[in-house]
């Protein structure tokens, strides 16, 4: 099974060929700016989908709220802003993302979810926010965001040096799947082209191991099947408290 798992994967690596030379020249990049558009019409039907998921994990946002305060929430790669309605009323978020084409689509999410204050959009990788104080907010929240990261043990370092003691991170992502089982298998042979189609998206990715080695106090993690299509259906959801 392994050596026809890296033979199919060689063929689809032959078969994207032409998208490795674009990616090398440079021309890729002008999948980004329609990149947003993608996320946003997928991401409706994902929220239909995921709805009472996303529900039962933001649940506990208010949790985290200072006293007499204001719960402060940062974004990891917010894209569209489709996590904004699960927000508390009254929240102040502040909204993070390497694209900058995303900002259409983000204003008119944040034009539906105005009980949300909207503090600032930053343009920034997931790895780099140094704009962005240490110990200034409650909650860090990244959803399908570390599966396409360079560096997710820097992105949660930065996730962690930007909470204050007893925040938290919250978080929702697909992971690679069970060794055994076919949608592995398809997981691996599908990737190179996966990665183009979901701009640096891998979907074999152990998420959850660097999760548990970040040093967060405490760490409430699931794995779920989600019920979506093979290549994306295991996720894992949770979150870590520093």
């Amino acid at each position: 099974m392994a050596f026809l798992m890296k033979f199919c994967t060689l063929i689809v690596n032959v078969l994207c060929l032409p998208l490795h030379l674009l990616q090398a020249v440079g021309l890729y990049e002008i999948y980004k700016r329609f990149f947003p558009f993608c996320v946003y019409r997928i991401s409706i039907t994902y929220n239909k989908k995921m709805h009472d998921k996303k529900k039962e994990l933001f649940r506990s946002l208010p949790e985290f709220n200072k006293p007499g305060g204001q719960l402060t929430i940062l974004e990891i790669g917010c894209g569209s802003g489709t996590n904004f309605e699960f927000y508390p009323p009254g929240s102040k978020v502040i909204c993070t993302d390497p694209n900058p084409h995303f900002q259409k689509y983000l204003k008119k999410t944040m034009a539906e979810n105005d009980h949300l204050k909207y503090e600032r959009f930053v343009v920034a990788s997931g790895e780099d926010m140094g704009s962005i104080e240490s110990e200034s907010v409650d909650v860090v929240v990244a959803t399908l965001v570390l599966c396409s990261v360079s560096n997710t043990p820097q992105v949660l370092r930065e996730a962690y040096r930007m909470l204050r003691p007893g925040g938290a991170f919250f978080f929702l992502e697909h992971v690679v799947a069970d060794p055994s089982t076919w949608s592995y298998f398809f997981q691996h042979v599908l990737q190179p082209a996966w990665y183009y189609f979901g701009d640096g998206c891998e979907v074999t990715r152990e998420t959850w191991k660097p999760l548990e080695a970040a040093g967060f106090s405490e760490l409430k993690l699931r794995h779920i099947e989600a019920p979506l299509m093979f290549m994306i259906k295991p996720h894992i959801i949770g979150q870590a408290v520093k």
